[in-house]
C-alpha cells in the first residue's frame, strides 16, 4: 500500500493549529459582543442540554458546518455572508473545533479559528451560559 504516511491525531492537531491563531474565551466573548466574530457551537445536542449554550452563538451540528457556512453554498445560513466572516468554532474541549476550523479554511474562510479549551474553558472563565440546547 502506498500513499501518505499515517499521521497520529496529536501530530495532525499540531499541524492544523500551526495554520492559524486560536482564540481564548475572553477574546472570543469580546469579539462576539463587538459584532466582530460569529461564535459557532458544533457540540452535539446532549452536551448542549447537559451544559447549556453560549447566548448568541449559532448552533450548527458538526456534520452540517461546511454546508451552512460556505458563502457560495446553496444551504448556507444568512450569517455566511462572505469569506471574510470571522468564525470562532466551539466544541466541548477544543479538539474537534480545531479540525473544523481547518476545514473552513479550506473553503476559503481565512479568518476561521477555534476556541482554546472549547465550551468548558468558556464556562470556567465565568462567561455567559444559557440553559437549553440552542437551535439551528
Amino acid at each position: 500500500m502506498s500513499g501518505p504516511r499515517p499521521t497520529g491525531i496529536d501530530a495532525l492537531l499540531e499541524r492544523v493549529r500551526a495554520g492559524y491563531r486560536r482564540i481564548a474565551p475572553q477574546e472570543a466573548y469580546d469579539a462576539a459582543e463587538a459584532g466582530a466574530a460569529l461564535l459557532v457551537d458544533i457540540r452535539y445536542a446532549a452536551l448542549r442540554e447537559r451544559d447549556g449554550v453560549i447566548p448568541g452563538a449559532l448552533v450548527i451540528e458538526r456534520n452540517e458546518l461546511e454546508w451552512r457556512l460556505d458563502p457560495q453554498g446553496s444551504h448556507r445560513l444568512p450569517e455566511a455572508t462572505d469569506h471574510d466572516v470571522r468564525v470562532v468554532v466551539v466544541c466541548n474541549e477544543g479538539y474537534a473545533s480545531s479540525l473544523a476550523a481547518e476545514s473552513l479554511h479550506r473553503l476559503g474562510l481565512h479568518r476561521a479559528t477555534d476556541l482554546v479549551g472549547g465550551f468548558q474553558a468558556w464556562r470556567a472563565a465565568d462567561l455567559p451560559v444559557a440553559v437549553g440546547s440552542g437551535s439551528q
